[in-house]
């Protein structure tokens, strides 16, 4: 018992040493950063990559240098609340004012209460609100639950593939190992079909973290209150908490966030310039035209 046990802690040793061995690797391979890039590019984003690239570093070097280019074109942390609070008006996606048990941050996610047309804004409105999700993480965690309510979903709101696309590729791509789990909970039949096509875009790592839940599956159940308090589920999602997105306080905590956002990416003035130019913190803001300067 006691040699297992040795070898079982030497193991993990080699493997957190080989570990580190292939970061050193990656940032090399990567080379000199700067400006924001440099930022966020630390040892767990590099961390992130390896591990949704099997540690493989040519993999990870690409996947990188990927979201590298996309977020300098882009620029995911530029985009504040009132570029996109439209699309937040129905509470399609929010992020939920508790974590799960181990104190990851929680999108819900409402698909039947689709309010918009343009898939390009309703990919706008998603990164920011993953943004904000990461934004939110406390110390310590690197990713975030997705819950997925299928209330009022029906045939006439069904989202298109490419919309699904879309989300999946940003995502995977552009935010690899920072989904835990998501819970597809009582989906419609209407949904199966949408799915059997979903499911392809998705890669082998993040197809494992979709869980599907149904009321009368006691085992499906049972995991979904293994991550989360039945205080804090939502009634429509199994659990005793009432669901209630009001789209004035969450716009509030928002922008109060894009303060938050701003001081750490290094855009203060520009926000406050903004903020005091297009709305108040006590009103819901106007939407503006995405390519208007930043916040």
């Amino acid at each position: 018992m006691f040699r297992w046990r040795n070898n079982t802690n030497h193991d993990q040793e080699n493997d957190s040493l080989q570990h580190e061995s292939k970061i050193n690797e990656l940032k090399a391979t990567i080379g000199p950063l700067s400006g924001r890039s440099l930022q966020y590019c630390t040892d767990a984003c590099f961390r992130r990559y390896l591990d949704a690239r099997n540690w493989n570093v040519d993999k990870a070097k690409k996947m990188l240098e990927e979201t590298i280019k996309w977020r300098s074109a882009y620029k995911p942390e530029e985009i504040c609340w009132h570029e996109v609070a439209v699309e937040g008006e129905t509470g399609k996606i929010y992020r939920a004012n508790f974590h799960d048990r181990q104190g990851r941050t929680v999108l819900i996610l409402r698909p039947g209460m689709q309010n918009t047309k343009s898939i390009d804004n309703q990919m706008r409105h998603l990164t920011y609100l993953i943004e904000n999700a990461v934004l939110n993480l406390p110390d310590g965690q690197e990713q975030m639950a997705w819950l997925i309510d299928f209330t009022g979903l029906s045939i006439n709101n069904t989202p298109p593939i490419k919309s699904a696309r879309d989300t999946v590729n940003i995502l995977q791509n552009h935010y690899p190992e920072r989904l835990a789990v998501a819970f597809l909970y009582n989906p419609p039949r209407i949904f199966e079909a949408f799915w059997k096509i979903v499911k392809y875009f998705l890669d082998a790592k993040t197809f494992q973290k979709v869980k599907f839940v149904y009321p009368k599956d006691n085992d499906s159940v049972d995991l979904m209150r293994s991550y989360f308090d039945d205080e804090n589920l939502p009634t429509e999602l199994g659990g005793r908490a009432t669901l209630k997105y009001d789209h004035e306080e969450f716009s509030r905590s928002m922008i109060e966030d894009d303060e938050k956002a701003a001081s750490f990416w290094g855009f203060d003035k520009k926000l406050q310039q903004a903020v005091n130019g297009h709305h108040g913190a006590d009103g819901v803001p106007k939407p503006i035209d995405s390519a208007s300067p930043v916040c």
